[in-house]
């Protein structure tokens, strides 16, 4: 009986750990990403629109580099829907689209903070 009690208390705490880590992995990825999205904003302002636009197309190769591990612990919709918002960033960048750039990448970088707050271990999310 105690095997079965201590077996499962290690799959509780492996499963707490796991889900730890991957809050903590999530919220660096997201974190970087808009900390490059708002660095390419910074750009746009000096009208260095070519800067901007690398910098923005890295931070979407590095989100799709996560792809597979980013389906297997998220929501489908979620991980689609900021795909598809970095590709209406990069479009309206090569556009030069200022206004609407403007507000699509504030758009993509609430996102991503929404996505990496919905991944955070608290009572809110618990409940």
């Amino acid at each position: 009986m105690m095997k079965r009690l201590w077996f499962a208390a290690a799959l509780l705490a492996a499963v707490l750990a796991v889900t730890l880590w991957n809050a903590r992995h999530l919220e660096g990825l997201t974190s970087s990403l808009s900390q490059d999205l708002e660095k390419a904003r910074q750009l746009t302002t000096q009208e260095r629109w070519d800067q901007a636009e690398q910098l923005v197309e890295d931070a979407r190769n590095r989100w799709l580099s996560h792809g597979t591990y980013l389906h297997v612990t998220l929501r489908h919709g979620d991980t689609d829907q900021i795909q598809l918002d970095f590709e209406e960033v990069l479009r309206l960048l090569q556009t030069r689209e200022t206004g609407e750039y403007a507000a699509a990448s504030s758009q993509l970088m609430g996102r991503l903070s929404l996505l990496s707050e919905a991944e955070q271990l608290t009572l809110e999310n618990l409940f």
